[in-house]
């Protein structure tokens, strides 16, 4: 990306707020103009002190009002420029401000669009896609604030002062114009030099954030392994790398800038010599006032330069990072598929045939699956781990698209279906749920934004944490994230209840509760699952040997099916997992326990 993409992509975010651009402008020229009333002053001032000086009638009362004059006008310049700097910076800062929000919302929307299988890809992790957020958010309104606070007023105050050494004599400013080129050509230069390194400190900051994320998502295990050395020497061969490439970067902008302050002061110098030498031979329109009034021009007219080491660093850096953000901005092929389907009602039969599913790293997680979930049933999927068993349920809630095959809802396929109004009608409740920073309502809530108070009381009761709930000090207002990690999962399964959808996944529900909370929402989901259909993965033979339907999955194929009993009977995988399950439990002895009491 170029500056002129950069900025044709930052004009539909600045458009809105034409109204400050118009008075940002008119400032800025307002200010340009101010900027030159010291040269002008200094220029009449020598000349009129010079001639005071030399002439024979010479009187201090003459010197006063001249005097006077000079601070009357400059001093009122102050006072006009600093109104007008005031309010320039003010509105350009409430544009900053403006663009930075509506570029936050922005890139919010748009990831909430994407499919799933965007956020599973190599360079989309979660640290990565922070990093590409804040520092492109940062960067971009940085150009907007750099443009009209610092580049428009130094650029326009430039132009005026180039324009007025011409006036006042054509040479002048004909080597003022040849240094400004040559400057811009050195930068240009840098530009391209430094653009790889830039790019290689922006993909290091990205897996130093990545870094860091990892360890505060593994804590636990790293201080359990007591791999704190490890985790800190990884960290330090990641930030040992950013710090080698950013002294190169630095090494390199230090040298550019320093030619092109030296190209500056050779600017200055012709200046003066040819100033001096003009007054010297008694040019038409040169005195020693001129001297003076040229080289505040010019150095008007370097302003830009003297400033624009820095801008340029940070329009640079912008670019870098506008790749990525403007990359996640521009994914259309990454927004989620929906169609327009939406009946009345959903009666809930599910099929699935001859399906082939590949995750976006290359991982093959079913093979040519068939199968049918009948409406108002209860259907269990069993196997080992990866089996493809949570891969069904995401392709059955839209969360991907197979790569062949079809699969059905109501006899829909569903890419025709409308993809939200689909998902208000399926319950998930996953082995670990998500419970959002808020209180224990807001999370229960969130199943169905419109729910009273008393309708999340009476779904915190079917999930039996009601009465763990009112034990806290704060209850329903107690922070949900302080929960323990059975008890969040009583919330997210109250946020199922509270949704109360005609169909329902899931997908190890009760994995991390203990056994008399197991029971206890067996219970309830037994209770919820009367004239629904129901999805349930499950190890735990007791959750599943009720199921109308069995399908046992193994590598990504359906190799058994029917009733749990007939399956069972068929021998094979269910009966090794069955088998397993008792005697992990030692269903013997408990049998033998039971009978005893």
């Amino acid at each position: 990306m170029n500056i002129w993409g950069l900025l044709r992509n930052l004009i539909p975010y600045v458009r809105p707020y034409r109204w400050l651009v118009a008075v940002t402008i008119v400032l800025t020229f307002v200010s340009s103009l101010m900027a030159q009333v010291n040269a002008v002053v200094l220029d009449r001032a020598v000349d009129a002190i010079n001639a005071l000086i030399q002439a024979p009638s010479f009187t201090w009362g003459q010197a006063a009002r001249i005097l006077i004059a000079i601070s009357a006008i400059l001093l009122g310049k102050e006072v006009v420029s600093a109104v007008v700097t005031f309010l320039q910076r003010y509105f350009g800062e409430r544009m900053h401000i403006l663009v930075s929000r509506d570029l936050s919302l922005a890139v919010v929307d748009r990831i909430l669009s994407f499919r799933m299988a965007f956020f599973n890809t190599g360079d989309n992790e979660t640290g990565r896609l922070q990093s590409r957020i804040d520092r492109g958010v940062m960067s971009l309104s940085n150009t907007v604030d750099n443009f009209f606070i610092e580049i428009l007023p130094l650029f326009t105050s430039a132009i005026l002062a180039l324009a007025l050494m011409f006036a006042a004599n054509v040479y002048v400013g004909l080597v003022a114009l040849c240094i400004v080129p040559l400057y811009f050509y050195v930068t240009y230069i840098q530009a391209r030099y430094m653009k790889g390194g830039r790019r290689q400190v922006f993909e290091n900051h990205q897996r130093v954030s990545q870094g860091i994320l990892n360890i505060l998502e593994s804590i636990s295990v790293i201080k359990s392994f007591n791999r704190e050395a490890i985790e800190g020497e990884r960290q330090r061969h990641l930030q040992q790398d950013m710090t080698d490439q950013q002294m190169s970067i630095r090494r390199q902008r230090y040298l550019f800038n320093g030619l092109k302050t030296f190209l500056e002061q050779i600017g200055t110098v012709l200046i003066i010599i040819l100033t001096a030498y003009l007054v010297l031979i008694d040019y038409p329109g040169m005195s020693i006032g001129k001297i003076m009034y040229h080289v505040m021009l010019f150095s008007n007219v370097s302003a830009p330069i003297r400033q624009l080491h820095r801008i340029y660093d940070d329009m640079n850096d912008a670019l870098i990072y506008a790749e990525g953000f403007f990359g996640i901005l521009k994914a259309d092929h990454e927004v989620e598929e929906s169609g327009k389907y939406k009946p009345e009602s959903i009666q809930g039969e599910l099929e699935m045939r001859d399906v082939d599913f590949t995750y976006p790293n290359g991982t093959q997680a079913l093979h040519k699956v068939s199968l049918q979930i009948r409406p108002g049933k209860i259907t269990a999927l069993v196997g080992l781990s990866g089996a493809g068993k949570s891969t069904i349920v995401n392709l059955l809630d839209k969360f991907y698209q197979p790569q062949s095959g079809s699969i059905t809802l109501d006899g829909h396929e569903l890419s025709e279906w409308d993809t939200q109004w689909m998902r208000e009608h399926i319950g998930l409740v996953l082995q670990k749920n998500h419970i959002f920073s808020g209180s224990i309502e807001e999370n229960i809530r969130y199943g169905n934004p419109q729910a009273t108070h008393e309708d999340v009381v009476l779904a915190a009761k079917k999930a039996y944490i009601y009465d763990q709930i009112m034990q806290l000090p704060d209850g329903f207002q107690s922070q949900a994230l302080q929960l323990s990690g059975g008890q969040q999962q009583r919330v997210a399964i109250a946020r199922m209840f509270i949704k109360n959808p005609p169909i329902i996944f899931l997908d190890e529900p009760t994995a991390s509760l203990d056994a008399i909370a197991t029971e206890q929402i067996k219970a309830s989901i037994d209770a919820i699952k009367q004239g629904r259909t129901v999805i349930i993965i499950s190890h735990n033979i007791g959750q599943i040997i009720d199921a109308d339907q069995l399908y046992v999955l193994e590598q990504g194929r359906v190799v058994q099916s029917g009733t749990p009993e007939e399956v069972y009977r068929q021998g094979g995988l269910y009966k090794e997992i069955f088998d397993a399950s008792a005697r992990s439990m030692n269903a013997d002895k408990i049998a033998e326990t039971l009978q005893s009491s």
